[in-house]
């Protein structure tokens, strides 16, 4: 079997050229911008502030409220389970299904201040490998311990969503290694529920219950 080979990544933040004055013009972009900057938008804070639980949220919901004072659209826009879809696409439409019907309902599209514009990013992601590699559960825990946030980041995150396999990292390779309750019980965690710190340590405790029995 393959061993786990924990990879890290760096990410250079990117600035699309096109922005937002109000709920039109956020849809539109919402509508038209790469799925990176959907990504971009609902996950950068996990890692800018992965000692904060819960997270921060999403950039939509806090320009919706914070500028556009518009505290309704805000809430709605931070109520998105991002655990329940499997594709950036699939959030691109709960996005766009949200916005679509506050500007239905909207009496008059206010623009935002002079400066506050809604700038759509994006970033671009550099995978690099570590000298860290397990064959078997009891390495794989030693070596979580001690990688950084960025490699655990990376393979709970970035794998699931932006590189669309619809899964993590972690579970991939347990499930490959047979210890499919394993993987069922990583699955079923929620990431963006916790710090990150508070993750790794979940995860070691669950590996190292499931390796003892």
């Amino acid at each position: 079997m393959q061993p786990f080979a924990f990879n890290t990544k760096y990410d250079q933040s990117i600035l699309l050229g096109r922005k937002a004055k109000n709920l039109q013009t956020l849809l539109a972009g919402v509508r038209a911008v790469p799925e990176s900057s959907l990504y971009f938008h609902t996950h950068r804070f996990l890692l800018q502030h992965h000692f904060l639980s819960p997270e921060p949220p999403n950039d939509f919901a806090y320009w919706a409220t914070e500028v556009l004072n518009d505290d309704p659209l805000g809430e709605k826009l931070s109520s998105v389970d991002i655990l329940q879809y499997a594709s950036l696409e699939d959030l691109r439409t709960f996005f766009i299904t949200v916005l679509d019907e506050s500007l239905q309902h909207a009496d008059r599209l206010p623009d935002c201040p002079r400066g506050e514009e809604f700038h759509f990013m994006a970033c671009r992601t550099f995978v690099l490998p570590t000298p860290y590699a397990a064959d078997n559960l009891e390495a794989f825990s030693l070596i979580l311990e001690h990688i950084s946030i960025s490699a655990l980041y990376y393979h709970i995150f970035d794998a699931r969503l932006r590189l669309g396999r619809g899964d993590n990292d972690f579970s991939r390779w347990f499930a490959d290694l047979g210890h499919e309750e394993l993987a069922a019980k990583m699955r079923m965690l929620d990431p963006y529920t916790q710090t990150l710190e508070g993750l790794r340590s979940h995860i070691i405790t669950m590996v190292r219950d499931y390796d003892a029995h």
